[in-house]
């Protein structure tokens, strides 16, 4: 059996910051958690309980688990439409059942490792929101194996896809998102942290019944935003279960990025992230540090005017996902040259909408025609470094490996210190999205996630 201690875990911040928010168009992933963080700061925020008290996410052992024979086989892709030449690894799509009597199911995109995929360990990839897609973002704009062109057609190759190193995962959960659906509509209005995690567990336990060589891999979840809850929350959910049922997932450990993990302590790290990149006024900050107490049930007026003007007028029309890239002005679809995956393309999303909305490319990915949407819920973050590192301030670890700068390839890669079951590893010139803007450091860092060890100290030892 696991224990969490055991568990490796890895926290990702960036070096930049991390909300886009263009009323121009429509909200993405970034944008959504923004809404809650201002009803929270205009409200009483809810009550949660302490993961020792929540019992809700230990299943029994009438857990949902069908036979799976035949569908691996069924969901293997062919081939994607307009994808390049020389794909030369497996690529599989589709539903997974994980409440028959609802009528609910799950949708997958699973991409083997094109070297040695039978030794390489399983990792599964969750986007945040909550409620945006792990295919839409995570796939085709972050670290799949492909990413789209802006005729939104045709696809090119990802040579930092992680992948390389890892058989990977691509989850849209809950139901209701991406192409993940239910025909008991009202499970779309009753979806929570512990809901969604026990999906995802029914569905791991089924899909390692379709994928069965995958049962002993050792098996990693990552994510990034809002996914600061669902990872943790479905590691949880696993522990627990592998204690008390027949079923065991050989989960090894989580690594999560730019992840909001406590409203106190992101808040803070959010304003105090403005200010030192200049991006609000002394006079918004000095209200804030005065009348803003973010552990309280009750914010006041000016704290809720200051912050407003600190994070939505004060700072400008940029991208605030990444405060120093170009913004998308021009987002209809193009005809032109490949793209490059040196040079991300903030427009991205809306040629991966063009594209998985196509018929052919449902087709091809045994989806349910649907009009296809990037994100279904209502909230989402902006999660800088600076909230990263209160949240582990407040754990009070000790540090095992000194604070050191990182090496990817010939340059720094980024910073880390390792505390006690936890390493903080911060990627340079990243934005909200890490392996969007900075890929070959971000398979760095994942590469040595997954070998166990901290990334390259000195330059040439990176990926």
């Amino acid at each position: 059996m696991h224990k969490m201690k055991k568990l490796s875990l890895y926290v990702c911040a960036l070096t930049l910051s991390l909300l886009v928010f263009l009323p121009h168009i429509k909200a993405n992933q970034a944008d959504k958690l923004d809404e809650l963080i201002l009803s929270r700061i205009s409200h009483k925020p809810p009550v949660t309980l302490s993961w020792a008290e929540e019992d809700a996410l230990k299943m029994d052992s009438s857990a949902y688990v069908a036979t799976q024979e035949g569908l691996r086989q069924v969901d293997k892709i062919a081939t994607l439409p307009g994808q390049p030449k020389g794909v030369n690894f497996d690529q599989y799509a589709g539903y997974v059942t994980v409440d028959p009597k609802a009528g609910r199911s799950l949708f997958y995109y699973f991409v083997e490792s094109p070297y040695n995929s039978s030794a390489k360990p399983l990792v599964l990839w969750l986007n945040g929101g909550p409620g945006c897609s792990s295919l839409g973002y995570g796939a085709f704009e972050e670290l799949g194996p492909f990413r789209v062109n802006s005729d939104g057609k045709t696809l090119f190759h990802n040579k930092y896809a992680w992948n390389e190193v890892a058989n990977v995962l691509f989850l849209e959960s809950p139901a209701g998102v991406g192409f993940s659906y239910s025909n008991t509509t009202s499970d779309y209005d009753h979806t929570g942290d512990k809901s969604t995690a026990k999906d995802a567990y029914v569905f791991l336990l089924n899909w390692l019944e379709r994928f069965p060589e995958y049962k002993t891999r050792d098996f990693y979840i990552t994510g990034e935003s809002y996914a600061g809850h669902y990872v943790p929350q479905l590691a949880y959910t696993i522990l627990v279960n592998n204690k008390s049922s027949h079923q065991n997932i050989n989960l090894k450990g989580i690594a999560i990025g730019n992840a909001w993990i406590d409203d106190v302590t992101s808040l803070k790290g959010r304003f105090d992230y403005l200010w030192t990149h200049a991006l609000n006024s002394d006079q918004t900050h000095e209200l804030i540090e005065k009348f803003c107490d973010f552990a309280s049930e009750n914010i006041s007026e000016i704290c809720s005017n200051a912050t407003i003007m600190s994070y939505y007028i004060e700072r400008g029309m940029i991208d605030v996902s990444n405060i120093y890239a170009p913004v998308c002005y021009d987002y209809s679809l193009k005809n032109g040259s490949t793209g490059s995956v040196y040079d991300f393309d903030p427009c991205s999303r809306f040629y991966v909408k063009a594209y998985l909305n196509r018929p052919e490319v449902q087709k091809a990915l045994h989806a349910k025609p649907t009009n296809w949407t990037h994100c279904s819920g209502d909230i989402d973050a902006k999660v800088p470094v600076t909230s990263s590192r209160y949240s582990i301030n407040t754990l009070k670890l000790p540090i095992q490996v000194s604070w050191y700068p990182w090496y990817s390839g010939n340059e720094v890669g980024g910073y880390v210190v390792g505390y006690k079951g936890v390493t903080f590893v911060t990627v340079r010139g990243a934005g909200h999205f890490v392996p969007s803007w900075q890929p070959a450091r971000s398979l760095t860092m994942i590469s040595s996630f997954l070998n166990g060890t901290l990334p390259p100290a000195s330059p040439w030892k990176g990926f």
